[in-house]
């Protein structure tokens, strides 16, 4: 067993009951654990030494993409050269920053509105997000085969090891137009799974992800599509429903958004402009 997914299960004893009475048998468990998310800017005046940004209940795995695409999904850092070093400790990230004019200090002493549950409207949450996101969001062409989208859970389920073995993760996943699996993360937390997939593509200086396609593992909230809209995406598909919100802000930002997909039906509910049948797909 790799050492990421060792770090991410926890077997416990359990007794399961069935047709024939009960058994005492191992279970394996999704690990959930805080790590605490701090930034350093050495070269600020003054200089910033480990201030604590956010606590967040997460997997364990994968902590330096959380941490760096927490950052960016909530407006903090707006580009990878922002990014000296990232440090990792058991339960704690501590992302050194250079002195970037584009660094807000001044956020570090607010609560961000995502992670705020005092019931800010949505409209005021969809403003939010057009002031703090630096990425242009201008929609690029992007189709996609009808039947190609059925295929997506099926894809997932054979990546999703961790799941398989607990049955208790999200996750979030990027395919390309063609229906290639790129990238995959997991954690106990959707929001943090999400973060997880794009802090690996802030690092790799590939966004805005305009040109590819998300996958979420269960419902799609409010707080999924802004993340998704904060790094360009926009096509979204979830394999639960989504909220009435999430729906607004996908209009909003001209996003399709699927949902309810499994390998035989799913719904469209925006975008549907971009979903293409056999036909027109040969006819474009």
């Amino acid at each position: 067993m790799n050492e990421l997914l060792e770090s991410s299960i926890f077997r416990k004893e359990i007794v399961k009951i069935n047709e024939t009475g009960r058994d005492h048998v191992i279970d394996t468990l999704a690990v959930e654990e805080p790590l605490e998310i701090s930034i350093s800017v050495l070269k600020a005046s003054p200089p910033v030494f480990n201030k604590n940004i956010s606590i967040t209940m997460r997997t364990p795995g994968h902590d330096a993409d959380l941490a760096v695409g927490f950052l960016f999904t909530e407006g903090l850092i707006a580009s990878a050269q922002q990014v000296e070093n990232v440090i990792v400790s058991e339960n704690k990230v501590n992302v050194f920053l250079n002195n970037s004019e584009t660094l807000d200090l001044s956020q570090l002493e607010r609560h961000f509105y995502t992670s705020s549950s005092c019931g800010v409207c949505g409209k005021a949450s969809i403003d939010a997000i057009k002031t703090v996101c630096q990425l242009d969001l201008s929609p690029t062409p992007l189709h996609v085969d009808m039947e190609l989208i059925k295929t997506f859970p099926e894809a997932l389920h054979k990546k999703q090891e961790i799941f398989d073995r607990t049955g208790g993760l999200h996750a979030a996943v990027l395919f390309d137009t063609a229906g290639q699996l790129l990238d995959l993360r997991e954690d106990v937390g959707r929001h943090n799974a999400l973060d997880k997939l794009i802090g690996a593509s802030f690092k790799k200086n590939q966004l805005p992800l305009s040109d590819r396609l998300l996958l979420l593992s269960g419902r799609a909230s409010f707080e999924l599509i802004q993340k998704a809209s904060m790094a360009g995406i926009q096509f979204v598909m979830a394999v639960g429903a989504p909220s009435s919100l999430a729906v607004q802000l996908a209009m909003e930002f001209n996003m399709t958004l699927v949902g309810f997909l499994s390998k035989n039906r799913y719904n469209i509910y925006c975008g549907a402009e971009r979903i293409l049948d056999q036909e027109s797909t040969l006819s474009s």
